[in-house]
């Protein structure tokens, strides 16, 4: 049941941009945590650059001096293009939440080097999360089905209620993350911004992923114990 309800989850949580193959090329919970890993490892290398600010890089006659939030800028866009690339070569095919986020990276990032201006990079995260609740709630509002019961109404059995709930929950956590992050860039420093970009792209996704399990457990149980009961 463990098993069931984490693979559960991660389709739910690869469901964000469309995606919900993304833990079948693993078996169970270490293609969970793998997948998951690698998917943070971009964040934290952002984090860790920005941390070396002022430091230099010395390899024979090539030395680098790190700049704060370009270096780690330009970290976050190399480190997430070999991120799609690892997930291509393990998988056998495109991710395709992770080419969005490498597009996402990518045109907020470049802006922000070319510019030399963080505001872009510190708007990536809002932007991301509010073009998805924009389009999680649009899918909400139209149709017999939402987005989520579209992408894995073949692969779950949920009543439309439930459905209809989980949607809600994801639509208000893209709205929330999307304000916090203004938040913080806006009303504290930027290394304080650094610091919550890691830590709460971590935490969000724990309780996320927390919620999302509280509504759905029940209804795999039930439909568990039907199973059982009608193989007696």
């Amino acid at each position: 049941m463990e098993v069931r309800s984490a693979l559960t989850c991660e389709l739910f949580y690869n469901a964000a941009l469309f995606e919900p193959r993304g833990i079948l090329a693993l078996p169970g919970a270490l293609a969970i945590s793998m997948k998951q890993l690698l998917e943070f490892i971009p964040i934290a290398l952002f984090f860790v650059v920005y941390q070396l600010d002022g430091e230099t890089l010395r390899l024979g006659n090539w030395q680098h001096e790190f700049d704060g939030i370009f270096s780690a800028t330009t970290v976050l866009i190399v480190a997430t293009a070999l991120q799609v690339l690892i997930s291509r070569i393990a998988s056998g095919y495109w991710d395709k939440r992770g080419l969005w986020t490498f597009l996402a990276v990518g045109i907020f990032g470049g802006a922000t080097l070319i510019l030399r201006d963080q505001t872009f990079i510190q708007w990536k995260p809002t932007i991301f999360n509010w073009a998805l609740a924009i389009a999680f709630g649009l899918f909400h509002l139209i149709g017999e089905r939402n987005l989520l019961e579209r992408t894995l109404g073949a692969q779950l059995e949920l009543p439309k209620p439930v459905w209809a709930r989980l949607n809600l929950l994801w639509i208000s956590n893209f709205l929330i993350v999307g304000a916090l992050n203004l938040y913080v860039a806006y009303g504290y420093s930027e290394s304080t911004w650094v610091s919550y970009k890691l830590y709460s792209a971590i935490g969000f996704t724990l309780l996320l992923t927390i919620l999302t399990a509280l509504l759905v457990s029940p209804h795999l149980q039930e439909a568990e114990a039907a199973t059982d009961a009608d193989n007696d």
